[in-house]
């Protein structure tokens, strides 16, 4: 039997084809536009999200047995408010993770409705990113679309509508918008409540690895297929998390995509006494902690592609020798969108700090990857003061194919990293729900002790950690000096 997973990113959407062993026999990615209205505004129209997607699958399924397929799961950006009308036509562009305009409304939850209260009904706090801010931001803004919205969605359930008809929403995406119960697994009434939403104008509630239906036969007629089970998928961290075998008690997972995550795995409800590190429910039907920088290997192509120039990454990156480790006098700040975790301010931006007349563009780049590096390593501190022992953790995404940047991250933290074989973290883990709810694995657990496999590991150097650490410290300071600043900057 063959499955699907569709990774739904922000610059592109990414397919595979999967059989039932967990081989990937194929893959086919296809960009859509990301828009910049204002400054530090981030939208995407939903319905270029679904274009890319039937013609991905045009791609990929040429030359298949078509009857093979049994399953597609998604995963995909998480956060983003896709609004609806009665017709289910998408009113406005959708306003995406990365998006920074809701200070005021972030600052209103928080600060009016207050941190403890939030925490007790969805046990988060408010971040720029949440979906809850955004709702309240159209409200105050564009009361005339807000008084049309007949559905509030999520990214990869609009694609997971367009193909079954169904609006459904999984537990781990659904946590990200600050309306949901997480320890409960339902919608918040208070939530709904502050920001005037019905019930009703949310999607129906499932676990990840759930059927929420069947492709419509409109498409299954296009692509010649049959009864294809569509499971209700995951938040991208949660399915790439999925993807990596990152189940059960305490296994971590770091992402190195256009955001930065660490992903703590857990089989029982917990927060963080200061809501520094998110509290979310897990693909595989349990909870998991999560640290999320809205800027990483972003970062690099950001300084790469617009400063230097430069699309040949490797190239540099192999001027930077091992004795310039831990010993770089250059600092970089990697808030270029604002941040979320553990500092939570939209206002922060990036910074490099300690250039000289013979810094050289190795040295910046190199304080590029050691900044968010260091910024992981603060959600990283959050969950060791929750008494969290974290000896070694699994790697992923763009940035993590470079073996420069897993050896700073290694010994940044001071763990052992894991490169898991297949590398498709979220698509991959899109499949898996897929079998599992197919009923090729009897759960998650199961299929990823199966179909996972790690392919090397980084293991960190006492002395260069030893370097780092000192490092870390330094990098600590910078925020706090110039957290002033940045709010003067913004204002």
């Amino acid at each position: 039997m063959l499955y699907i997973g569709i990774d739904l990113g922000t610059s592109a959407v990414k397919l595979l084809l999967v059989n039932e062993k967990g081989k990937i026999l194929s893959d086919v990615s296809e960009e859509y536009p990301l828009f910049f209205p204002q400054a530090g505004w981030s939208e995407q129209n939903p319905e270029d999200w679904y274009n890319a997607v039937i013609k991905g699958l045009d791609k990929l399924l040429g030359g298949v047995d078509k009857l093979q397929i049994k399953g597609i799961g998604i995963g995909g950006q998480m956060h983003g408010l896709v609004i609806l009308d009665k017709e289910d036509n998408v009113i406005r562009p959708a306003i995406l993770w990365n998006d920074g305009r809701t200070e005021k409304q972030v600052e209103f939850l928080n600060n009016t409705i207050g941190r403890d209260k939030l925490s007790e009904y969805t046990a988060n706090i408010a971040f720029a990113g949440f979906t809850a801010p955004k709702i309240l931001w159209v409200k105050e803004n564009e009361p005339e679309n807000f008084n049309r919205i007949s559905k509030i969605m999520l990214p990869k359930d609009y694609i997971a509508y367009r193909l079954t008809g169904v609006h459904s929403c999984d537990y781990s995406d659904a946590s990200g918008m600050l309306l949901l119960d997480v320890k409960n697994k339902c919608w918040s009434a208070e939530m709904l409540e502050i920001c005037g939403v019905k019930k009703e104008q949310l999607p129906a509630l499932y676990e990840s690895y759930d059927s929420v239906g069947t492709v419509k036969t409109e498409i299954a007629e296009q692509f010649g297929l049959k009864d294809v089970t569509v499971v209700a998928g995951a938040g991208d961290n949660a399915a790439a998390a999925i993807g990596t075998g990152t189940v059960g008690e305490g296994k971590c997972n770091i992402s190195l995509g256009t955001s930065g995550t660490i992903f703590i795995s857990s089989e029982g409800f917990g927060v963080d006494n200061q809501n520094a590190l998110h509290s979310f429910a897990h693909a595989d039907g349990n909870y998991h902690l999560m640290g999320c920088m809205l800027s990483a290997a972003s970062c690099n192509k950001w300084f790469m592609d617009d400063i230097l120039c430069d699309r040949d990454y490797s190239a540099l990156q192999s001027k930077i020798t091992d004795e310039m480790l831990g010993r770089n006098n250059v600092y970089f700040l990697p808030y270029l969108m604002g941040e979320r975790s553990p500092i939570n301010d939209t206002n922060a931006r990036g910074t490099f700090t300690g250039l000289t007349m013979d810094t050289s563009r190795e040295d910046m780049l190199l304080a590029v990857l050691e900044g968010v590096a260091f910024a992981i390593r603060d959600s990283f501190e959050k969950a060791k003061e929750l008494g969290i022992k974290i000896e070694a953790s699994n790697i992923c995404g763009g940035g993590a194919k470079s073996p420069l940047w897993q050896k700073i991250l290694a010994n940044v933290l001071g763990i052992r990293l894991d490169k898991v074989k297949t590398e498709q973290g979220p698509g991959y883990g899109g499949a898996i729900l897929a079998m599992v709810g197919t009923g090729a694995y009897k759960n998650v657990h199961e299929a990823c002790s199966r179909l996972v496999e790690i392919s090397s590991s980084v293991y960190p150097d006492e002395k260069l950690t030893a370097l780092y650490d000192k490092k870390y410290k330094n990098f600590s300071r910078l925020y706090p000096a110039l957290k002033d600043i940045f709010k003067e900057l913004k204002s």
